[in-house]
C-alpha cells in the first residue's frame, strides 16, 4: 500500500533564483538555530546513550561512521550510534538470503546482528542523534532525502534528482513506514519533497516525524 503524501502539494516551491537563495539561507539558519538551541537536551542524552553502549560492549566503538551519498553525489562520513555487533558488515553476506528489500538496500526484521540496546535505539530513532553533528558541519540538513549507503553510481537516471539537495536527518519516508519502504517508493517521496520544498514544508515534516516516532510507526 503506497503512502498518501499528496498533502505536500499544498506547498509551492520557490522557483526564482532570489527566492531559492533565500530559502537555502533560511533553511540553513533554521537547521543551526534548532540544533544549537536544543543542544542542552541532546548533548546529555548523547552521553547517556554512549555510556549504555559502552557498558554492553566494553572495548567496542560507540559511534559508527559510515560512508553515505550526499548532495551532488559526494560521499561523506555519517555518524550513528552503533546498534549492531562490531562485525556486522562481514555478517551481511551470511544473512543476505534474509534480505527483505531490493539490493543494494538491506533490511531484516529482528536482525540478529542488532544488540539489545541497539534495538531500543532503533525503535526510538535515537541511534540517529549523532547526525546532528553532520547538520552542524553542513553535510546534512534536518529535513531532506535520507543519504544512501550505496554510491550514486548505482542510481538509475531518474534517481539522481534526489542529489540536488542536502540529505536530511528526516524526510517523508521517515514518516511513512521508514525502513520498510523500497528505494523506488522512497525516491518518489524524495522527489515530491524536492518539487515542493519550502520552510513551511520542512517544519511540517519535522512535526510529523516527531509524531511518527512517538507512535512508533514503521520499522527503523
Amino acid at each position: 500500500m503506497q503512502a498518501d503524501y499528496k498533502w505536500v502539494e499544498k506547498y509551492k516551491s520557490q522557483k526564482s533564483l532570489s527566492q531559492t537563495l533565500s530559502y537555502h539561507f533560511w533553511k540553513r539558519a533554521m537547521d543551526l538555530f534548532l540544533t544549537l538551541l536544543s543542544a542542552v537536551f541532546w548533548l546529555p542524552l548523547l552521553g547517556l546513550i554512549a555510556l549504555l553502549i559502552k557498558l554492553e560492549s566494553p572495548g567496542a566503538p560507540v559511534v559508527f561512521q559510515q560512508e553515505r551519498t550526499g548532495k551532488n553525489g559526494e560521499r561523506f562520513k555519517m555518524y550513528k550510534f552503533r546498534t549492531m555487533v562490531v562485525n556486522a558488515e562481514e555478517l551481511k553476506q551470511q544473512y543476505l538470503h534474509l534480505n527483505e528489500l531490493k539490493w543494494p538496500d538491506f533490511k531484516i526484521t529482528n536482525d540478529p546482528r542488532v544488540t539489545r540496546i541497539g534495538r531500543l535505539l532503533r525503535k526510538t530513532s535515537l541511534d540517529e542523534l549523532p547526525q546532528l553533528f553532520n547538520v552542524i558541519l553542513g553535510q546534512m540538513s534536518l529535513v531532506g532525502p535520507r543519504p544512501t549507503s550505496f554510491s550514486a553510481k548505482t542510481y538509475s537516471l531518474w534517481h539522481t534528482g534526489r542529489l540536488d539537495v542536502l540529505p536530511g536527518l528526516t524526510g517523508l519516508w521517515q514518516i511513512y513506514g521508514r525502513g520498510s519502504s523500497e528505494f523506488d517508493e522512497r525516491l518518489r517521496m524524495d522527489l515530491a519533497y524536492i518539487n515542493h520544498r519550502c520552510l513551511w514544508l520542512d517544519i511540517e515534516i519535522l512535526f510529523r516525524s516527531v509524531l511518527a516516532i512517538l507512535q512508533q510507526r514503521g520499522a527503523v
